[in-house]
């Protein structure tokens, strides 16, 4: 898959250019989330083991540069399965029905990030579309900062709905929403002004 729009680029990305340029990738995550070096730091050998997941696909974004482009954006995720971390975390985040509709057989969307210099121009969407569209699973998962930010607006008004609210991951005090959305998504219409 590739999209060419005006301005960037958006491709799919083979596991070895992404584990060759993971410190790249996960330098972007800490300026998107705003975590400190140690943190994003400690994330490269997760992120390294995640590339060998079953289903596991990347996308990235490159911009345009004086010296040809670079990487302002990235995104990837695999199927989840009992046993892996996250599943087993947001297992016991959510009540057994919402657990049996919703974790069988789900791709989640580990990390989806912009470089905050391009961040409100629609990457963060297209990245997310590329890589949900190479997947066959019936549902995406994904967790993010329990907040009214811009992605959490974003996976919204892209049809994602809440799973479970305001869950506390191990090593991060700040609340987390878990979300999923039926695949392939149907982006909800935008909500007429009121007048």
């Amino acid at each position: 898959m590739t999209d060419t729009r005006p301005g960037t680029r958006i491709v799919d990305l083979p596991v070895a250019w992404l584990r060759d340029h993971m410190h790249e990738a996960l330098a972007i995550y800490g300026l998107a989330m705003g975590y400190d070096p140690g943190v994003v730091a400690g994330r490269y050998g997760y992120a390294i083991q995640h590339t060998d997941r079953p289903g596991f696909r990347a996308v990235g974004a490159f911009a345009a540069t004086e010296d040809g482009e670079r990487l302002v954006g990235f995104g990837y995720g695999y199927l989840i399965a009992p046993g892996q971390w996250w599943h087993d975390q947001v297992r016991a985040a959510l009540d057994r029905r919402t657990a049996k509709k919703w974790l069988p057989g789900a791709f989640e969307v580990c990390e989806l990030h912009v470089h905050p210099d391009h961040q409100s121009q629609g990457l963060g969407r297209r990245l997310l579309h590329a890589l949900v569209a190479g997947t066959t699973a019936p549902v995406a998962l994904l967790s993010t900062p329990d907040a009214d930010t811009k992605a959490f607006r974003l996976y919204h008004a892209d049809g994602f709905v809440d799973l479970a609210r305001g869950y506390h991951f191990p090593g991060d005090p700040r609340p987390f929403a878990i979300l999923g959305v039926e695949l392939p998504m149907h982006p909800r219409e935008p909500r007429p002004a009121n007048t």
